[in-house]
């Protein structure tokens, strides 16, 4: 089906791509090479960028509903940084084990922790797990309202593409559990290139486990390497405001192709 999707990719005026130039050069300049590439990211809300759209503050659609005030009224009572929010997004999904291990990891470091468990993965929680004195379990949530609230220090991820560019765009560290496709390229990113984040890896058995998660969120919570993640987070925070900014480098190439576009009409 992915295959698919690319078979008349060579006659293609245009390729548009989710990412900004800034964050992966060496990639966009290769494939630039083969097709008419132009990185036009992040695609998220305007709100939570550059704010020149008014009002622009969600995609439009959710294929869940989600916990919004649940959620929300949570995170303001709790101070700056104190938060590790995990979600696997909307399609990865973790076995009983790997739930056992996370959800021991979590409690052990005595931290504030949202997590999103969807309806389809609730059975595989451990019985007696019971988060209610430092945790908040929801079926779903206002992802971009979460990772742009000042309480999250610390997002655990699958590392699918749309969840790695909303916590670049709004400036927060990782710990990656890559799970498939694409996810273990962005996971390497994380981590090596753009020092935002630690990658939790798996034993032989594909399982993370719990002392492993639980170094890791030590790590990005605390220390000095902690700090310099959240630097960096900063910093590509930035980068991703410039990009979409006036001058920017996905606006220029947003104006290059509505200009070839008019002038195409014309």
């Amino acid at each position: 089906m992915l295959l698919g999707q690319f078979k008349n990719v060579d006659e293609a005026d245009w390729v548009l791509c989710n990412t900004i130039y800034e964050l992966e050069q060496e990639a966009a300049n290769w494939l630039s090479k083969l097709w008419p590439i132009k990185t036009v990211g992040p695609t998220i809300p305007s709100m939570y960028l550059n704010k020149q759209l008014s009002g622009n503050k969600d995609y439009g659609l959710s294929i869940f509903k989600s916990n919004c005030k649940q959620c929300m009224d949570w995170l303001d009572n709790k101070r700056k940084g104190s938060v590790i929010y995990v979600s696997f997004g909307s399609m990865a999904s973790l076995g009983p084990e790997q739930m056992e291990e996370l959800s021991h990891a979590l409690k052990n470091t005595n931290r504030f922790f949202l997590w999103v468990v969807r309806a389809s993965e609730e059975a595989n929680l451990p019985p007696n797990f019971d988060p209610s004195e430092k945790g908040l379990i929801v079926s779903w949530c206002p992802q971009l309202e979460v990772l742009d609230h000042h309480a999250v220090g610390c997002f655990v991820t699958h590392c699918g593409w749309n969840s790695t560019l909303e916590a670049l765009s709004l400036g927060v560290p990782m710990v990656a559990m890559p799970q498939w496709t694409d996810q273990g390229t962005n996971a390497k990113y994380i981590e090596d290139v753009w020092k935002i984040g630690v990658r939790a890896e798996a034993g032989e058995d594909g399982i993370v486990k719990r002392g492993v998660v639980e170094k890791c969120l030590r790590e990005v919570m605390e220390g000095k390497k902690g700090e310099e993640m959240k630097s960096n987070a900063k910093k590509w925070k930035r980068v991703m405001e410039e990009a979409v900014s006036e001058g920017g480098s996905s606006n220029k190439n947003i104006n290059e192709f509505v200009d070839s576009l008019i002038h195409k009409e014309l």
